[in-house]
């Protein structure tokens, strides 16, 4: 069991004999952890009198007068006693003991009853029991822990020059201060012996502490407080609050000891300021010095110092010299006497031999050397004289004074030590070694104060009393800067400390933290470690970790030893982590620097501590107790760094109160908990407390600069939206004048400093807004109106000295209200609020009425779990967070998976974590093993807890571009709902839907997506399914994001700016493509969804095609006459007028019977030939109909549900010997004359099979052709659902929640398959048509373009009208049924840069309009147009080139001319993108996105990079006004370089003209146009050498044979 009694240690060394000689008591124990000799209960003195004096204090001291230590600061009580003391004193006569017990409670607070009092000359033993285990303080040691470790431990205080370890050994200062919190009421009590003897603390669980203590006298203070930071308020007010430091000195410090030559500080200096770190003070070590001799500097290695100072002074910069107290006795290197030894030595400065007349001679850095007396004023006048000659030479503009325990390299000194009581005393307590002048003189050296047997902990103390007087001298009236190694109580109120000689390893950084909070208890709050440690070798992880955590030492030094490497933040690269880290947290230290300096402010008046310890501001948190690996600026910024290797992820405390992310601004949901903080390797955790006001100041490279720029304030609201704070600013150097704080920041800014310069406060950022600030006013105290931008507020000029009030007024904003009611089944007030939403008519606005509240979010953050390669967390239902909806099965327990896959894409995946649902089947190019690096990645990722929110940044710039911790998340079986912000309102993207623009309007728009056959219309959900977008933030970076999910959905854009998902089933699984360009985003995508097909090169020539062709003589008139023409042309379809009675693979007998015939005809012409195919398949033929009778017998066809019934529709295929009613409605006809339809399921392997042989079949038997046009395949039907119009699962058909689409409410059945059908994907898993509608057209174009290539045994080409995202690897697109109508023109390139987006590049609109009749205008602009279309193609009535007059023909040669001339450069640019990925029909911003101009045209395109057109697409206009980037441009038609550039210009555009230009800088390869490729490919070719300024231009060309499959020989120039 656990030893818990009060007995006391009487003998030290385990001896039964010589213990009972003491009188004291022998009980041996099974371990020697605890005493074995203790002591009874007869020792101890009595009392005979006592006597109370004025002060009431009691007096115990010797009758006969005993060393007492002189302290500069704390002198004799003469004042009166106290008159409302919260403590009463108890003594105890016999045995004498002293109790300390607190009024309020009656609780002891110090009992010596405990244990003796035993006081010898030599030897002074007192205990005290505390009230509580939680105490702080003593020192100077390594404690690893703030809250000291009370099993049985030794503390030996006596300031000695020895290394912080991993042991108890005595450091460099003398610190008796302790502080015990008793209870959670903050209630808190502090012990001080003055006493400067060497001694030991002994510690022991009940709690107790024994001090047994060498000599002086005891002389104890107790402070009693209501809390903490009290406590240590009254201690410093007793022994002198801190210095306040000079600005300069709160800024960044580089130094290492052996720098070698001043040459290499020069290239340090060089580097860091190359990398913008910023950077205050450079500090030399001794190797400066000439023979390590104090005030001197080497005329040779640092050569040109002054002049390098100089340098620095230039540059706003400081120098800080080292000094040793140890003074050589030797001569000059010269030979020349060594001035500061004989001045000294005349003056008698030096510290005596035990005989007082002698210099006491040791041996330090230069040799023998004597040691300065700084307790005697003529040593202090001596040593400011040297600082002030020295100076005079080498204008540094600081000290750091070193060694001063005393240090010594002999134990103490040349001669010895004689063996006396003072050098050998009776007890030594468990100092280092065991010997009192190990590493230092001997203790009968005499000063001024007394023998070093007495005074030797004082040494550092009054050297540094002696060096601020010196400071005085050299700079009058400036603060200047100390910096000194050995400390006593007081100290901090002349200089600051660090904490010393520290090694290069995690534990030291992580101890750091405990010895910066002990400093603060100290008195010193101006203290911090060498960062990235002193001795050994970092690595750049440890330095990288280590300068964020030194970012907010209230000194902040990089500093180490000679023979290891350098460790400046600039030293591992410019490009290195520790580089961008370093300058990123030093810029937020120079941004706080304000704030800071209030800091030192408090603490210089009040005793406030700066770096602060958690239970010193949460004191009723018994958690914050121990918190030591974490710490406070002040009460308000709470600072987590990463103390371990390899970690990202911490352990962090949050205490009670509410935070914000300090980079983010984000509110964090954390509050009195344990969390698991994601920091990667460039983070540290930042947080600042609401309630608080932080003044800022925007940063620069120093002080001098950063104190010129404008001011600013950070105001963090508390939960009642309330902020005060405080700001002190002056000169930031002068001495000796009153300072006045500026007052408190209560939101009122009142300025009543005496000292005013131009400075202004210019920003107010405040956080913790729920809603956006409206009628924000700013008004002088006269309440006129200053003129002012929006919150976060900018462009203020609140001067210092004057004084102003900040108010506003805050509502609900219409761009921040989520949509609650997206249904359309007409929304009410009564509705809306029984889901639990606001509601708030709009005016004028299509913002949402119904809306969710501001922080509404049903799902928080369980768990989360960090690696490498990503992040996992789990996410739970909140009780009673979920709202009212209308959507049943809300999913309870979800997982969040975040995989970083490259460094500039990731995926973040959203599922049950419970049941296994619908994935999307189709395979992405994924890697196994994710292959990004922490260093290169371009994004972080964040997990927001509670509410649920992920957020990503990215790094270059900080911008936010994904952030959906916003209201309405949910997560339904039929319901999935996620919204995000987005970094700007340029967004592109999402289809396929008929849009006006190619940017994407946010005012209040929702669009819908399901593939339909649907001509295209605003708004109406058409062909294709591509949830894919791309963002172009504002400063000119651009992401894409794609959502993998393909059940309905729709889309809301709003103003905010954000974007809402919602989706009818499956997971969210996103990815994210970082660019940083549009075109390289762009890349990123493709390369994940496959890279656009490689057409063949005829595929790039003109087509022609119509629906309603009546027999094969009237497609052969037309080849006729387009060959009499001349005019180019490639391709001849036929639509399914071809075909008996619209069957597929079979041919129309009667009117196409010679069809194969022509076919073979005009193929060896040089032209190819393209048939349709359907994907239905009639069912109830009367003759046998191989591909339906096949397709039964290998089981191809979608079924109902769990049976081996087919579900019939009815399409394109008439009913067999059946005259049709031309008089019967369409629905009539449909009920009347179409046979009832199978659709293939493309998912299966049979059904390929199947498909590719009735392609083979037909191409052997039937008809040759070259390429294969799939239509219908959405799929489309002419019944709803079934021949019945009805389905069998109303849950699947018509959803609890149905998107915006087109016929909203007829049902997702609508001209399609039912949902509930079921199709088999090809590892036989069952999916309804309900998730997989969206892929059918995807799940065609594959087999279709593998039974194409098996059946010509060449490349080919497959168009289809239903699409979806990695289809453009197999596959081009038309833009399906168009309108004869000029606003189809603009449409068309939309449509084209869209598809470019997603990775199908081969796409064109039907030239001149599908739908209605052309008009000749109208088609001539078109076909202008169309020429530059990648898919060429004339599709619909008679409006061919050779249909209107000889005019167009020559019109539609000419410009068909130009496309066939520029063939083999648009070859080129699609080998380019099937190659890599990118866009060919590119949108002006993809190349000139630094010109935010081009981010809105979609009027004009480019070819690539190089090629430019801007067409007419406006009836009767003879002129077209087009933009002109930032680049030379040549005129196509005539060669001649236009001459301007980033303005718009009006070019003359007659009918016969289209406006084409070549970019300078690019050669184009062209060919000698003919009536085919076939014929053209055997002209001679050319260059077009467009020049740029510097007459250079580049370009490039890949030739094939230009219709082989796979690699065939090429030629790449």
């Amino acid at each position: 069991m656990e030893i818990t009694n009060p007995h006391k240690w009487c003998l030290f060394d385990l001896e039964q004999k010589i213990c009972a000689q003491r009188g004291c008591c022998w009980s041996p124990l099974n371990t020697t952890t605890y005493p074995w000799c203790i002591y009874g209960d007869n020792h101890g003195y009595k009392v005979d009198s006592t006597e109370k004096t004025s002060a009431g204090k009691i007096n115990l001291f010797s009758n006969k007068k005993r060393y007492e230590v002189p302290h500069q600061h704390v002198q004799a009580f003469t004042g009166s006693e106290a008159s409302n003391a919260k403590y009463n004193i108890e003594v105890s006569n016999s045995p004498f003991s002293i109790k300390v017990i607190r009024k309020s409670n009656n609780r002891v607070l110090f009992d010596t009853s405990v244990g003796p009092l035993v006081y010898s000359d030599q030897y002074l033993q007192i205990s005290t029991k505390l009230p509580s285990n939680y105490f702080y303080g003593i020192g100077e040691h390594i404690h690893k822990r703030f809250r000291h470790d009370t099993y049985w431990k030794n503390w030996p205080i006596f300031t000695r020059d020895e290394l912080p370890g991993d042991n108890n050994h005595n450091l460099y200062g003398h610190h008796t201060f302790f502080t015990c919190i008793e209870d959670n009421t903050g209630l808190s009590f502090g012990v001080f012996l003055m006493n400067s003897n060497a001694m030991e603390m002994f510690i022991q669980p009940t709690p107790i502490i024994t001090y047994r203590v060498t000599g002086g006298i005891l002389d104890f203070y107790i402070f009693v407080g209501d809390n903490p930071e009290q406590v240590v308020q009254q201690y410093v007010e007793f022994i002198g609050r801190p210095a306040m430091p000079a600005y300069w000195g709160l800024g960044f410090q580089l130094s290492r000891w052996n720098y070698g030559t001043l040459d290499e500080v020069k290239k340090v200096v060089e580097r860091n300021r190359a990398a913008g770190i910023p950077f205050d003070v450079q500090v030399t070590d001794i190797d400066y010095m000439e023979e390590k001799k104090d005030f001197t500097y080497d005329l040779d290695k640092f050569a040109g110092l002054p002049e390098f100072v100089q340098d620095l002074h230039n540059h706003g910069q400081k120098y800080v010299i080292i000094l040793d107290p140890a003074i050589s006795i030797g001569k000059r290197l010269n030979g020349a006497a060594y001035d500061t030894y004989i001045r000294g030595s005349q003056q008698d400065v030096w510290v005596k031999n035990a005989d007082g007349q002698t210099p006491l001679v040791g041996e330090v850095w230069p040799g023998l050397t004597v040691f300065p007396d700084f307790t005697s004023s003529a040593c202090t006048e001596w040593w400011a004289n040297e600082c002030k000659f020295f100076h005079d030479t080498v204008p540094y503009d600081g000290l750091w004074i070193d060694m001063n325990e005393v240090s010594s390299f002999i134990r103490g000194s040349s001669e010895g030590c004689e063996p006396n009581k003072l050098n050998y005393p009776p007890f030594t307590p468990g100092i280092l070694d065991r010997l009192m002048y190990s590493k230092t003189i001997c203790m009968d050296a005499v000063q001024h104060w007394g023998s070093q047997y007495d005074v030797h902990s004082l040494y550092g103390y009054s050297m540094t009393i002696a060096t601020e007087k010196a400071i005085e001298r050299v700079f009058p009236n400036k603060r200047s800067f100390i910096l000194t190694r050995s400390t006593f109580a007081g100290t901090g109120k002349h200089a600051a400390h660090w904490l010393g000689d520290n090694t290069a390893l995690w534990e030291h950084m992580e101890w750091s933290i405990t010895g910066l909070l002990e400093f603060s208890l100290f008195g010193i709050p101006y203290a911090g470690a060498d960062i990235c440690g002193f001795i050994g070798d970092t690595s750049e992880e440890l330095c990288t970790r280590w300068m964020q955590l030194g970012a907010f030492y209230p000194f902040s030094r990089n500093h180490n030893a000679e023979n290891y490497i350098s460790q400046d933040p600039a030293a591992f690269g410019e490009n290195s982590v520790l580089v961008r880290s370093s300058r990123h947290y030093l810029n937020i230290r120079y941004t706080l620097l304000p704030f800071l300096y209030t800091l030192f402010y408090k603490a210089h008046v009040y005793g406030d501590t700066v770096a602060r310890p958690f239970l010193h501001e949460f004191y009723t948190d018994e958690n914050s107790w121990i918190e030591d690996t974490q710490f406070l600026w002040g009460p308000s910024l709470l600072i987590t760094p990463v103390l371990k290797q390899g970690a990202d992820i911490v352990s962090a405390y949050i205490p009670d109160a509410v935070w914000y992310d300090y980079e983010t601004g984000g509110k964090r949901p954390w509050r009195k908990e344990r969390v698991e903080m994601y920091l990667p390797i460039d983070k540290i955790g930042l947080h600042l407390r609401g309630g608080y006001i932080f003044p800022i100041q925007q940063p620069n490279v120093t002080t001098t600069a950063s104190r010129n720029n404008p001011l600013g304030l950070i105001i963090a609201l508390d939960e009642n939206k309330e902020a005060s704070g405080d700001f002190f600013w002056d000169d930031g150097e002068s001495k000796g004048k009153k300072w006045n704080p500026i007052d408190t920041l209560e939101i009122i800014l009142v300025h009543s400093s005496s000292f005013t310069s131009s400075l202004a406060f210019e920003e107010i950022k405040i956080l913790g807004f729920q809603y956006g600030a409206t009628n924000i006013t700013v008004t002088d105290l006269n309440n006129n109106f200053l003129p002012l931008k929006v919150l976060q507020i900018t462009g203020l000029k609140l001067q210092l000295g004057q004084s102003y009030r900040l108010k506003w007024t805050s509502t609900f904003p219409l761009k921040e209200r989520f949509g609650c009611y997206p249904d359309d089944d007409g929304e009410t007030m009564e509705k809306c609020q029984a889901r639990g939403c606001l509601w708030n008519a709009t005016d004028g606005t299509n913002a949402p009425r119904c809306y969710y509240p501001s922080e509404e979010n049903p799902y928080a953050v369980s768990s989360i779990r960090y690696s490498s390669n990503g992040i996992t967390a789990d996410l739970k239902m909140t009780p009673g967070t979920q709202r009212s909806l209308p959507y049943p099965n809300p999913i309870p327990n979800l997982r969040l998976e975040v995989k970083y896959h490259k460094n500039e894409m990731l995926q973040f995946k959203i599922y049950d974590a419970d049941k296994k649902r619908y994935e999307v089947p189709v395979p992405l190019n994924i890697s196994s093993s994710p292959s990004s690096t922490y260093e290169g990645r371009l994004y972080d990722v964040e997990i927001k807890e509670k509410p649920f929110g992920i957020q990503i940044r990215r790094r270059s710039t900080g911008v936010v571009i994904w952030d959906s911790q916003l209201p309405g998340f949910a997560f339904h079986d039929q319901f999935i709902q996620i919204s995000t912000r987005l970094p700007s309102e340029f967004l592109y993207g999402f289809g396929e839907v008929e849009h006006t623009a190619f940017k994407r309007d946010l005012n209040w728009h929702t669009w819908g997506m399901f593939t339909r056959d649907q001509p295209p219309g605003y708004k109406l959900n058409s062909y294709g399914f591509h949830p894919y977008h791309m963002v172009m933030e504002n400063e000119g970076n651009a992401h894409g994001v794609l959502l993998l999910n393909s059940n309905g959905m729709d889309v809301t854009f709003q103003p905010t700016p954000a974007l809402t998902y919602r989706t009818l089933g499956g997971i969210l699984d996103f990815y994210m493509f970082l660019g940083p360009t549009p075109e390289g985003a762009t890349r990123q995508y493709h390369e994940l969804i496959g890279h656009p097909v490689m057409p063949p090169y005829w595929a790039l020539g003109f087509q022609l095609c119509r629906y309603g062709y009546r027999n094969t003589s009237e497609i052969s008139s037309l080849y006729d006459e387009m060959v009499k023409a001349q005019i180019p042309y490639d391709v001849q379809y036929t639509d399914i007028d071809y075909m008996e009675r619209q069957l597929d693979f079979t041919l129309n007998r009667p009117r196409f019977q010679d069809l194969p015939q022509f076919v073979d005809k005009i193929r060896r012409d040089g032209m190819k030939y393209i048939i349709i195919l359907d994907p239905a398949i009639s069912g109830n033929e009367t003759d046998p109909y191989p591909a339906f009778t096949k397709g039964v017998e290998q089981d191809v066809f979608v079924k109902w549900p769990n049976t081996d019934e087919i579900c019939w529709a009815k399409v394109w295929p008439d009913l067999p010997n059946v005259t049709i009613d031309e008089s019967l409605t369409e629905d009539e006809a449909v009920n009347a004359s179409r046979a009832h339809v199978a659709f293939p399921d493309f998912f299966r392997k049979n059904t390929t099979d199947w498909w590719t042989n009735e392609i083979v079949d037909f191409y052997n038997n039937v008809m040759k052709f070259d390429g294969l046009w799939i239509d219908m395949n959405e799929p489309s039907s002419f019944v709803n659902g079934t021949t019945t119009n009805v389905c069998r699962n109303d849950s699947l058909n018509f959803p609890p929640y149905f998107p915006a689409l087109t016929k909203r409410g007829e049902g997702l059945h609508f001209r399609t398959m039912c949902m509930e059908t079921e199709q088999i994907l090809s590892d036989g898993t069952s999916v309804l048509h309900y998730d997989v509608h969206n892929l059918y057209g995807w799940s065609q174009v594959k087999p279709t373009y593998d039974a194409l290539q098996k059946a010509t045994g060449k490349r080919g080409i497959v168009i289809s009208r239903s699409t979806y995202p990695t289809g453009g690897q197999w596959g081009g697109h038309w833009l399906g049924d168009n309108y004869a109508e000029w606003s189809n023109l603009d449409k068309s390139i939309i449509g084209m840069m869209e598809f470019s987006l997603f990775g199908i590049s081969y796409t064109g609109a039907d030239i001149c309009g599908f739908f209605n009749n052309s008009e000749y205008e109208l088609c001539t602009r078109w076909m202008q147009l169309g020429s530059f279309y990648p898919f060429s193609r004339n599709h619909n009535i008679r409006q061919d080139p050779v249909a209107w007059n000889e005019t167009f023909a020559n019109m539609s040669r000419d410009v068909l001319n130009i496309r066939y001339t520029l063939l083999p450069h648009f070859y080129t640019l699609m080998h380019e993108i099937h190659a890599n990925g990118g866009t060919v029909i590119r949108p002006l911003l993809h190349e000139f996105f630094d010109d935010k101009e081009t981010w809105i045209i979609f009027k004009q395109f480019l070819w690539g990079s190089a090629f430019m057109v801007s067409p007419v697409m406006e009836w009767g206009a003879t002129s077209v006004r087009a933009y002109v980037p930032d680049a030379r441009w040549f005129d196509f038609h005539t060669g001649l370089d236009i001459g301007i550039r980033k303005i718009y210009h009006d070019f003359d555009a007659p009918l016969e003209k289209i406006n084409l230009h070549v970019r300078g800088g690019h050669i184009l390869p062209c060919q000698e146009p003919a009536q085919n490729t076939v014929h053209s490919r055997k002209n001679f070719m050319g260059l077009i050498v467009a020049m740029d300024e510097n007459h250079m231009a580049q370009g490039s060309l890949f030739w094939d044979d230009g219709d082989s499959i796979g690699e065939s020989d090429f030629t790449m120039i």
